[in-house]
């Protein structure tokens, strides 16, 4: 319950600010797979300060994780998503 309050709020959020892209388009549609799923994976940490963006299909990565684990995780979920082209990955691992 909790992790889906959390992505419904991340998605309201990312509407408001017009963080990535066009709602309605298929980058907006992958950004938007991709974000849930790093939301409802244990192993992304729940993802919270994670940077999502797409172009064409490709996907951007960026931001803090506390381990290699959860930017490996990261990655992993964010192939799955159907019309994603490549994956780059930007995460940083800072210490907690």
């Amino acid at each position: 319950m909790r992790n889906r309050i959390a992505v419904i709020a991340l998605i309201a959020v990312s509407a408001v600010f017009g963080q990535g892209s066009k709602p309605g388009s298929d980058d907006g549609r992958i950004e938007d797979a991709v974000r849930i799923r790093l939301a409802g994976n244990r192993d992304t940490g729940g993802a919270g300060r994670i940077k999502v963006e797409v172009k064409n299909g490709a996907v951007v990565l960026s931001g803090p994780v506390e381990s290699e684990r959860q930017k490996a995780a990261a990655e992993k979920q964010a192939k799955k998503v159907k019309g994603v082209k490549s994956v780059t990955n930007q995460l940083v691992i800072t210490e907690k």
